[in-house]
């Protein structure tokens, strides 16, 4: 009797457990989010006609390199200002058109001599405004909400192959030239040279 008391008792208890769990479960999933906050849009790449004459009527391509540079930066503390006031809609706006300078600079490059040393020090001095411009990144994205963070970050990754780019293109004709290993075709090529180089007696 004092068994089967004991065994009603435990299943009073695991009863009563059940029911408190399933009153409490509703309010407790209603404090964590349903749904994950989904990322804002992302920001549209846009280079303004102003701008775009701009860069068209540069004279060399130094001049355009420099000008594409400086309307970046000007979109850049756009966006950093608009960060620090909270209008994160207007930083994502301004990112994106630095974003898209960025781009267009890249793909201006593509269309010139890339053996000159001139195209090679407009490279170097992408690489080093790149440089300078990413930790303004990572500062703005770390006071920017996630849902427009994620964007400011694909920008942070973007520069920083940009900055592969622009170094690989620097360096890539005069490191590598230099140490080019002889194939062994040419290594028995000078052979012969050098035999027939003996006059004879």
């Amino acid at each position: 009797m004092k068994i089967a008391e004991n065994q009603r008792l435990l299943i009073r208890g695991i009863q009563v457990i059940i029911l408190l769990a399933a009153v409490f479960a509703p309010a407790a999933r209603g404090q964590q989010p349903l749904v994950q906050e989904s990322a804002a849009p992302p920001p549209l790449k846009i280079i303004s006609r102003p701008e775009r004459s701009q860069l068209n009527d540069s004279k060399d391509p130094k001049t355009r390199v420099r000008t594409t540079l400086e309307l970046a930066e000007t979109h850049l503390a756009n966006a950093e200002m608009q960060t620090s006031q909270h209008d994160y809609d207007g930083a994502a706006a301004e990112a994106g058109k630095y974003w898209a300078l960025v781009e267009d600079v890249f793909s201006f490059l593509k269309t010139v001599n890339s053996d000159s040393n001139k195209t090679r020090d407009l490279y170097k001095r992408i690489e080093l405004t790149l440089r300078s411009q990413g930790p303004r990144l990572s500062t703005m994205r770390r006071g920017t909400p996630s849902e427009y963070a994620v964007w400011i970050k694909e920008i942070e990754n973007f520069a920083r192959s940009g900055r592969t780019e622009a170094l690989n293109s620097f360096y890539g004709h005069t490191v590598l030239r230099d140490r080019q290993p002889k194939s062994s075709d040419q290594k028995e090529a000078v052979k012969p040279i050098q035999k027939t180089s003996i006059i004879p007696e």
